[in-house]
């Protein structure tokens, strides 16, 4: 039983670092654009939707699918990796008391 949750561990590990590569991939490619064009906005705007409209959005409409995917790569990539960490955490306590 502890070899299948070790593994288990392992292997949500190994999922982590390669959804951290994948979405690092798809954030870098947005990224680029938005600094390249000089598009500026920060963490309060990416989770707050009312106001990355009234403030950014509205501001450079011209870029509007890079802002939104961007911020919708950030937000993916965040909740994966916490729903991750809880199951490696998870494991590890159940690991601890078998």
């Amino acid at each position: 039983m502890t070899y299948i949750i070790t593994y288990l561990i392992i292997g949500i590990f190994l999922s982590l670092l390669f959804l951290n590569l994948y979405f690092r991939i798809k954030v870098f490619k947005v990224y680029k654009v938005l600094v390249q064009n000089r598009i500026e906005f920060n963490s309060s705007h990416i989770f707050n939707k009312v106001k990355m409209e009234n403030e950014v959005l509205s501001k450079y409409p011209a870029f509007t699918n890079e802002i939104l995917s961007f911020s919708g790569h950030i937000k993916k990539s965040i909740l994966i990796a916490v729903i991750l960490v809880l199951l490696i955490t998870i494991m590890g306590i159940i690991l601890k008391n078998i």
